[in-house]
């Protein structure tokens, strides 16, 4: 067999079975046990798995290599938020976040190295995209990022580097094994995938087995202002967009958040906020309201709704029923808020 053939950290629990059965004729608990050691233990050195045979760790070594990420920079906020710089095998580098709310944690999970969507107003849209994560790169951030917190994290949003829904096997595949109860056994209601509007990656994400809380980048309710913000929406108008949600409502009966960026003299009007509940009728959404946030990529002209503003705005919607919440930002200071992150050099 080829050196280092698997990647451990892409491996499915039905996977691990069968290697550990039919490959390497070991009994079927060997493959309980090694989960165990990555996934709640996380221990990724084979020599260190000490309840398993010596020819078994060796095998593991040689054919089957957790190929977690190195930690090249972690940052701490003054606000208890942490963020990540990792470097991946092939020197591509992806940052991750983890969240303080006092009472749990939340880890915000990067899936593309970049993001191809060149939203105006977000940096790793405007630093460029290199290439899809895969499952093991997905997970193993996660992964360390406990390992380095010394517990278990609560929650997982899809929310860092990236749009999850143009990657989505091998983030459907991490949410798998994440939530998996042989392997990390996180709650499927504790994990939620943001998209800026992949229409057709919404209907997959509607027919996955397991209903998974959706968040919605939406920033404009009319395609004009919209695609000036958000480039997605020349090949995704809000129509497509609103029948996929429409969609997933009804597979689901899931709650839909909408994610919406206020920005001085740009989508902050209090006329879009009649507009926005007017596209959104029926849908029962829940909409997060968040100040734009400065970014370290490129040249902008853009500045954050003064408080006056942001009031104006969300009058409308409490005049109008729509449940909202302005967000409280996190870890700006270290630039990992909501479109902060950005790649590394390598």
């Amino acid at each position: 067999m080829e050196f280092n053939a698997y990647d451990a950290l892409s491996l499915p629990y039905e996977e691990w079975k069968k290697l550990v059965t039919e490959d390497w004729k070991e009994p079927r608990f060997r493959a309980d046990q090694i989960c165990q050691w990555i996934y709640v233990k996380k221990v990724f050195d084979p020599h260190a798995m000490t309840n398993l045979s010596k020819p078994l760790r060796d095998r593991l070594l040689h054919e089957s290599l957790a190929r977690v990420p190195i930690q090249v920079r972690e940052q701490k906020s003054g606000d208890g938020t942490r963020k990540y710089l990792w470097q991946l095998e092939d020197g591509n580098r992806i940052e991750s976040v983890l969240l303080d709310h006092g009472g749990h944690t939340t880890a915000c999970l990067s899936s593309q190295v970049g993001c191809p969507l060149a939203c105006v107003f977000c940096a790793t849209g405007q630093s460029g995209y290199v290439r899809n994560m895969s499952v093991g790169e997905i997970v193993g951030q996660f992964l360390l990022m406990e390992q380095r917190l010394g517990r278990d994290i609560n929650n997982v949003v899809f929310m860092g580097m990236g749009e999850p829904l143009l990657n989505v096997e091998a983030v459907f595949e991490s949410i798998r094994i994440l939530s998996h109860p042989k392997m990390r056994n996180l709650g499927a209601r504790h994990i939620t995938v943001s998209t800026s509007g992949i229409a057709p990656g919404i209907r997959d994400f509607a027919d996955f087995e397991t209903p998974i809380r959706l968040s919605v980048s939406l920033h404009a309710p009319n395609d004009s202002l919209r695609g000036k913000l958000m480039p997605v929406n020349r090949q995704y108008p809000l129509s497509a967009l609103l029948e996929a949600l429409r969609y997933y409502k009804k597979r689901t009966g899931e709650r839909i958040t909408i994610e919406y960026i206020l920005i001085d003299g740009v989508n902050d009007d209090p006329q879009l906020a009649y507009e926005m509940a007017a596209l959104l009728d029926g849908l029962g959404v829940y909409v997060n309201i968040i100040p734009w946030n400065p970014v370290s990529v490129g040249k902008t002209a853009l500045r954050r709704s003064p408080e006056g503003r942001v009031k104006a705005f969300c009058a409308v919607l409490t005049e109008l029923k729509i449940e909202f919440e302005i967000r409280r930002e996190k870890g700006t200071d270290i630039l990992a808020a909501c479109g902060q992150l950005a790649m590394g050099t390598k």
